[in-house]
């Protein structure tokens, strides 16, 4: 059985995102730079994972997507199954024709015990554990960014008010300076 990059990388942007949520939503571009992920990619993921409502999103400026539930009620099965991810090693997908005329294979009752064992395994794993080891490792968090507002380096010039005729028609309808 492998696991693919579809389950590793839910895994690692739920991880992502659990970390950071709590400075408002986590935009999808915010983790795939962080992550190293195709952004298109984590779309079609997060569009799963919504609608396994394992996360929810924030339409409009500051928007993105936070926990569904709490971390601690999210398990990594929870995250790879939501993704149409198969936790299967048999080779038969479990339908048990793996084996001539239709019948099982001699390792399929193998396979199986661990399916059981993967799932049960995956199923004992909190998102709140993954996250609780990373904080444990001393991951930092940056503060969510402040507000990008168009400021420039140069001066501002403002500018100069000229109280000059602006053509020469004007410059003959004005009345002589007083000296």
């Amino acid at each position: 059985m492998r696991l693919t990059t579809k389950g590793r990388f839910a895994v690692t942007a739920m991880i992502d995102l659990a970390l950071r949520q709590n400075n408002g939503p986590v935009t999808l571009a915010a983790i795939s730079q962080r992550q190293q992920i195709s952004l298109s990619y984590l779309e079609q993921l997060f569009g799963k994972l919504r609608r396994h409502e394992l996360v929810e999103s924030t339409r409009g400026p500051g928007g993105g997507y936070t926990l569904g539930r709490k971390a601690s009620e999210i398990t990594v099965a929870d995250i790879i199954v939501s993704v149409d991810e198969p936790i299967d090693a048999t080779q038969c997908g479990g339908k048990e024709n793996c084996g001539g005329e239709g019948g099982r294979c001699m390792t399929h009752e193998l396979w199986s015990q661990l399916n059981q064992r993967m799932v049960e395994f995956l199923d004992s794993v909190s998102l709140q554990k993954l996250v609780d080891d990373q904080l444990a490792k001393g991951i930092q968090i940056e503060d969510k960014p402040a507000v990008k507002r168009a400021i420039s380096s140069a001066p501002v010039v403002k500018p100069i008010r000229v109280n000059a005729p602006n053509s020469v028609f004007a410059l003959g309808s004005m009345s002589p300076a007083k000296s």
